[in-house]
């Protein structure tokens, strides 16, 4: 081929060379990646927090379901305030029914008022009393019982017709401060059908012609009673004495009244 000096695949190619790709100026982010290098370069990883979920500043906010304003918390803590009082209000009113439902049925605390069980019994002790023996075992001779005296001792002291002093009456007797003057606390000295005489030869009390042995619980210095008496304790009655008997208001000092001192079983 003729030329000025040229040949063939030498020279300039049939094509313009390609222009040069300038510098990206800044990186596209990725949602939820950040950049994908530092600011502004490729292949870098970014500042810490930035674009990562839950690192903003705005993410406590996110968490928490946003920030409330003054207000709002104050209502809040209102009502968690309100919400905590009737819970206590609750657990008191239940603690209050399951202490009534026990001292009707199971257990009931009481206070001695006078010294006629000393020295067994002192002024100001407090007792609590099982409801529920006598429903597996029968009265014996010797025990302790709470009895109420109406219609057997106090045969004109009605029982209370207002709800309200009822209500504080049950009330008092959960914590055995109640001062009910119908209510009474003595021994059983004779049974259904005891004959009980005072006294023997030696100042004993005999039951069904049998002395009793009185040493361990009467007050010292004080006889089994100064008081003579003999009785046949009728049917469903008892014959009851306190401990302190030179004191001790008594079986003894209700022979005039309706079953000739006696109380009822049922009354126990």
């Amino acid at each position: 081929m003729s030329g000025s000096g040229s040949r063939e695949g030498f020279g300039s190619p049939p094509w313009d060379p390609a222009d040069p790709v300038s510098e990206l100026e800044d990186t596209r982010t990725i949602p939820g990646r950040g950049n994908a290098g530092q600011p502004g370069q490729p292949g870098q990883p970014g500042p810490p927090g930035q674009g990562e979920p839950g690192s903003g500043p705005d993410s406590r906010d996110d968490a928490d379901g946003g920030e409330q304003p003054p207000p709002a918390r104050r209502a809040r803590k209102r009502r968690r305030r309100r919400s905590a009082l009737v819970e206590l209000l609750v657990l008191g009113v239940i603690a209050v029914v399951l202490a009534l439902i026990i001292k009707t049925y199971a257990v009931q605390a009481f206070f001695i008022p006078s010294a006629s069980m000393e020295n067994t019994l002192d002024i100001g002790d407090r007792v609590l009393i099982n409801k529920l023996v006598y429903d597996f075992r029968g009265i014996h001779r010797g025990d302790i019982i709470v009895f109420d005296g109406r219609g057997s001792w106090d045969l004109n002291t009605p029982s209370s017709s207002n709800i309200f002093s009822r209500f504080g009456s049950d009330l008092e007797g959960i914590v055995g401060i109640s001062h009910d003057s119908s209510i009474y606390i003595k021994r059983v000295i004779g049974l259904p059908g005891d004959h009980v005489v005072c006294c023997n030869a030696h100042r004993q009390i005999t039951v069904n012609g049998v002395p009793l042995s009185e040493q361990s619980y009467l007050y010292p210095g004080n006889q089994p009673s100064a008081q003579p008496f003999k009785i046949t304790v009728p049917p469903g009655r008892l014959w009851v004495m306190g401990d302190h008997r030179a004191v001790s208001y008594d079986s003894r000092g209700h022979i005039g009244d309706p079953g000739g001192g006696t109380i009822p079983e049922s009354a126990v």
